[in-house]
């Protein structure tokens, strides 16, 4: 009935209409929602915590109010009273539907938690933190020569290790003197000092001799997920690496959708800005415990971000981001106290936040050229970081082009029938045999393919189709024949096989059957068309920069990001993801955002380098540039309308078939027929 509320939960974008009264748990599990619940939601197990937002939604055309829930209840004040609950958060068993509404799933309220595999390389990098620690022998006060103990301890800094003019943070005096007394006036002093000239900073002192407990975060904060490594600032290595989703996903899942809940929502823009810095929060909790060590230890701080993730992060309007010229309230390098941001750091830690390059191509991007350096490479190298919003840098020794095209959130599992983001259980790898038309597959959690014999037991319950594996399916359906050049899937009859099913019109693909405990998982001509979008557009972005480079080749192309890394080659060839080029020159640099974020922490003389790359590079502006959507529609056939790919051909052969109506089957794809209104 369309009188019925509509509820929407995020991050999944599962929807449907429930009558009024219906507890949001139950809600959940009809429409197959990832929501826990040990009890079985009898209020006892608070597993089944969801967060609702309210204000006008833009991007699902919904106007979420206050009242769109049941009233808080006397279950949940007992549980908030005794063990207590984030604010907004409610027992999905105990909230129930009284409107239209979106919901968001915690992380911790998932069964499948999110794995964000954002992890940290190995790169080989030169310490020189900013944040050192120095031992120091203090002058005991003397009545005949009065001074205070912050002076005398500043004047061993100078003498003992030539720190010059060096300043305390104010939380530092409270507890000055008892730790030099503490320490029969031998200390050991954290000293922050941002460059050589700058002036020193104390951030803290231990009584006697201290030689551990100094450490930093390095932090990507994407639009989907952010992403942290607690490295330790005296050996630079990993101790702690993990991640979870972008809680601002319940706003938009893409950017621009959260510069319009600023522009439509009064307080939009506070309300986002706290999203993120409470999940900054919660992150820096499961680091620090998985580390064993206290988050007041965490004395420093580096971010990389695209813009609005950055104005948000920092509490500035995103706003002007969202219309030309899409002017940045600054786009220099900051450093600025951990306590700004209310990050809960050591009092007196430092942050600092790579420059952005432009108005839609951030500190990410900026982070990406230092740690793969394109600017020093012979070779023209095209790097495209792979996620919600593409950066995409092009160029060598001679000039570096950089530009940013907005793919969506498809190559994320999300507006996929099936999909659903990394997680145990997730489709990441498929096959399809040319002839048979048969699967195979594999899943996060197993290494076994499903042909292969224990799958079903070795394997997680299959629960959807993650960003790499729908990759993989469509281009693999491409080279199977049973999907044409123009997206179109073909029928039982036309392909020979009975996985095709009708679907409306169209057909969808039989991925896994399925079975009593899990769904069954296809691949739908909606899935098809919201991947050839997000990929033209990601064509048409390096395609841009090649323009304005006056090539029509590059010599090599690297793919990074979270999802850029597990990203075959191969199936991104055949989908037409990135221009044409031999696949053994596509090469994967892992998060390469994070390595760059890990160098700038680990590294001062590296941030005064990233501030010089960006200022050299060159900003391409996609959304005034006409050969942009030029470059975008010739780029949504799979792989290309016009490039014939010769270097894909020589190793990969393309079924030449056309499923359009009244089609041969073997012209190759042309325009579908229009249908005449009777």
């Amino acid at each position: 009935m369309t009188d019925q509320p509509l509820v929407i939960f995020t991050p999944s974008g599962k929807r449907g209409r429930f009558p009024v009264g219906t507890p949001v748990l139950e809600a959940a599990r009809k429409l197959g929602v990832d929501l826990d619940s040990v009890c079985g939601g009898r209020g006892i197990c608070s597993k089944c915590q969801v967060q609702p937002s309210f204000g006008e939604f833009s991007k699902h055309g919904v106007v979420s109010r206050e009242d769109a829930l049941s009233d808080w209840n006397a279950v949940e004040e007992r549980y908030k009273s005794k063990r207590g609950m984030k604010p907004g958060r409610r027992l999905g068993c105990q909230a129930k539907v009284e409107g239209d509404i979106i919901i968001d799933v915690p992380a911790e309220s998932q069964v499948h938690k999110q794995v964000v595999r954002k992890s940290a390389d190995t790169r080989e990098i030169v310490m020189e933190p900013c944040t050192r620690l120095f031992y120091i022998e203090v002058e005991e006060p003397d009545m005949h020569e009065p001074s205070g103990d912050l002076e005398r301890l500043c004047a061993a800094l100078e003498t003992q290790w030539q720190i010059t003019g060096a300043e305390a943070d104010y939380s530092i005096l409270a507890t000055l003197q008892t730790r030099l007394r503490k320490g029969d006036w031998k200390v050991t002093v954290a000293v922050y000092q941002a460059a050589e000239g700058a002036t020193p900073r104390i951030l803290h002192v231990w009584p006697g001799f201290h030689e551990g407990g100094l450490f930093g975060l390095a932090v990507d904060l994407g639009s989907t997920t952010i992403a942290a490594h607690l490295c330790d600032l005296q050996t630079g290595r990993v101790i702690a690496s993990s991640g979870i989703m972008n809680p601002q996903i319940r706003f938009g899942e893409d950017l621009m959708s959260r510069v319009s809940y600023s522009m439509m929502n009064a307080g939009g823009s506070e309300e986002m800005t706290l999203a993120v810095r409470t999940g900054m929060a919660t992150l820096v909790e499961t680091l620090a415990k998985e580390a064993e060590i206290d988050p007041a230890l965490i004395f420093e701080a580096v971010f990389v971000a695209n813009p609005v993730m950055h104005h948000l992060l920092l509490g500035i309007d995103p706003v002007e981001l969202g219309q030309a010229p899409f002017a940045l309230a600054t786009a220099n390098a900051l450093t600025l106290a951990a306590r700004n941001l209310d990050l809960p750091f050591h009092p007196a830690a430092q942050v600092y936040i790579l420059p952005c390059i432009a108005g839609h191509v951030g500190a990410d991007a900026a982070a990406v050229a230092l740690s793969e350096a394109p600017h020093k490479s012979e070779d023209l190298v095209l790097m495209v970081d792979v996620g919600t919003n593409a950066e995409i840098l092009l160029g060598n020794t001679t000039k570096v082009l950089a530009c940013s095209s907005p793919t969506g959130p498809a190559f994320e599992g999300a507006q996929i029938s099936s999909g659903q983001r990394a997680a145990p259980g997730a489709i990441e790898r498929v096959r399809i045999d040319p002839v048979t038309k048969e699967p195979r597959f594999r899943v996060i959690g197993s290494e076994k393919w499903s042909d292969e014999d224990g799958f079903i037991e070795d394997a997680p319950p299959i629960s959807g189709i993650c960003g790499s594996g729908i990759i993989e399916a469509i281009a693999e359906m491409r080279m199977a024949g049973i999907v044409d050049p123009g997206g179109l899937i073909g029928s039982a009859e036309q392909v020979g096989t009975s996985r095709l099913i009708p679907a409306g019109r169209t057909h969808e693909y039989v991925l896994w059957e399925g079975d009593a405990d899990t769904p069954r998982i296809t691949v739908t001509n909606g899935d098809v068309r919201a991947i050839q979008l997000a990929k033209a557009a990601l064509y048409a972005g390096a395609r841009l920069l090649m323009d304005q480079m006056g090539v029509d080749d590059v010599d090599r192309v690297v793919l990074a990001g979270a999802f850029g890394a597990h990203i075959s080659p191969k199936h991104a060839m055949v989908l037409g993801m990135i221009p044409d080029c031999d696949v053994d020159k596509v090469t994967s640099a892992g998060n390469a955002a994070g390595s760059g974020a890990r160098i700038a922490l680990l590294n001062r003389s590296a941030r005064r380098e990233v501030e010089g790359i960006v200022r050299r590079i060159q900003k391409v502006e996609t959304a005034v540039e006409p050969r942009f959507q030029e470059h975008f529609v010739a780029a949504s056939n799979i792989p290309h309308a016009s490039d014939p790919y010769a270097r894909l051909q020589a190793e990969v052969t393309l079924p030449k078939v056309s499923f359009n109506a009244g089609g041969s089957g073997e012209d190759g794809g042309g325009r579908r027929r229009r249908r005449t209104r009777a």
